[in-house]
């Protein structure tokens, strides 16, 4: 699974790799992002993709009486999505995930006592976009509303196999050629092979 992010691009680049706004005064980077304090980060709504808006990492689903469930949320398997309840409301509520980066962990010992992490990137480190669903959730009690979304996760390819191998999962990254395809609600299924090139290295 996918629970640690980075995310260094600026405004400028983010704009005009996205061909999308950015608003001002939005603080959109981080050298480490963690799930599990849900986060916001940048992200590009389907409803909406002409703006990049900062959405909470871990889904709420709107029959959620509170915000307990996210710690369940933070991924989401693509190949299960439609049977889960968290989910399968939400499936054509479609997102890109923006980030730079990706960290995992390698075992290096059967029980994991010994590890070390790696960053994942695309060759050139540019920004690319990751697969999402989101929902926007009422909180009865204060009346807020809670942006949130979840972060799609696939069988990991030969690389991150090799990287993270226990779970052997990784998250589902889009190309540049595919990311309006995802947007627009074409089949998930379609989505579930990672094709991008990948680099990954070691963190001391």
């Amino acid at each position: 699974m996918c629970f640690h992010t980075k995310q260094t691009a600026d405004a400028v680049k983010l704009s005009k790799r996205f061909r999308t706004k950015v608003p001002a005064n939005t603080d959109i980077t981080s050298d480490h992002i963690v799930s599990f304090t849900h986060p916001s980060t940048p992200v590009i709504l389907n409803s909406d993709p002409t703006e990049i808006q900062m959405f909470h990492w871990g889904l709420i689903p709107g029959w959620s009486k509170d915000r307990d469930i996210q710690k369940f949320t933070l991924n989401a398997k693509i190949e299960t999505l439609p049977e889960k309840p968290s989910f399968k409301y939400s499936l054509q509520n479609r997102c890109l995930i923006l980030a730079t980066g990706f960290m995992e962990w390698q075992w290096l010992d059967a029980k994991g006592k010994q590890k070390q992490q790696y960053l994942i990137s695309l060759p050139d480190h540019e920004p690319f976009a990751m697969a999402g669903l989101w929902n926007s959730w009422l909180d009865k009690t204060t009346g807020e509303i809670v942006d949130t979304y979840t972060m799609i996760t696939t069988e990991a390819n030969k690389l991150m196999s090799e990287i993270h191998n226990t779970k052997k999962r990784m998250p589902v990254i889009l190309t540049s050629k595919n990311e309006n395809e995802w947007l627009s609600g074409k089949e998930i299924t379609s989505f579930a092979k990672c094709d991008i090139e990948l680099v990954a290295e070691k963190i001391l």
